[in-house]
């Protein structure tokens, strides 16, 4: 199979698994089936394999150049990455339900919206976070179109969760649940009444997006083929 056929593949195979489960009901009928925590546990690990592939397949698509690495642009991704981190770790079970790894409606309480108070979408920034800081230290053509791509669904999914919540939230809810889980504001981070609340819950976040970053930082060239080193 030749580069682009696989990249195209690839790529057809991830859009795919992002969107086929919305189809005549299917998420709903295998939750039903093998239960919302085995089901997601298998998106999750099929949607990163299906994602290692793609990125891989990139790599190995035949190399056009719209722009050339330099000495700065290597050195973004070791700056912005360790942020998506601690965002997308954040956003893993985050009590705001629409979004992109958030847990159920009953769950959030706008009185007490744990993290969420920090962003509603922490997942969807912390996938945007990472597809732009790979964008400047590679400026070939299948790159541009995956990691541009990639940046852009994250961002346009935000306002397409916000018109799923405001179309099921009782019309006297909406405010208060948007105003209590802002788009991104680290205005909460000064509040010692939220720090005291959720400072544990942000600690051991912290901590498992530290480890998370230092071990893919040290398998990234033994996965992707490339030296994160700027």
């Amino acid at each position: 199979m030749s580069g682009w056929a696989e990249f195209a593949l690839a790529l057809v195979v991830f859009m795919g698994s992002h969107f086929l489960p919305r189809v005549g009901g299917l998420r709903e009928t295998l939750i039903g089936k093998i239960g919302r925590r085995a089901y997601f546990a298998g998106y999750g690990i099929t949607s990163l394999v299906v994602l290692v592939w793609l990125i891989g397949s990139a790599s190995r698509a035949p190399y056009v150049e719209i722009w050339a690495a330099s000495e700065w642009t290597r050195k973004v991704p070791a700056v912005v990455m360790p942020f998506a981190m601690v965002l997308a770790v954040i956003g893993i079970g985050t009590r705001w339900p629409f979004t992109l790894g958030g847990k159920e409606a009953t769950a959030f309480d706008p009185a007490k919206p744990g993290l969420a108070a920090l962003t509603r979408h922490p997942l969807l920034w912390g996938l945007a976070l990472w597809s732009a800081a790979h964008l400047p230290p590679n400026g070939d053509f299948a790159h541009v179109l995956l990691f541009g791509g990639f940046a852009l669904m994250s961002l346009a999914a935000m306002p397409m969760f916000d018109r799923r919540a405001k179309a099921a939230l009782a019309t006297g809810d909406t405010a208060r649940w948007f105003q209590s889980a802002p788009l991104l504001s680290f205005e909460t981070l000064t509040d010692p009444n939220w720090l005291k609340a959720n400072g544990r819950d942000l600690t051991w976040r912290l901590a498992i997006a530290a480890v998370t970053w230092a071990v893919a930082f040290g398998l990234h060239s033994t996965v992707m083929g490339v030296s994160p080193n700027p």
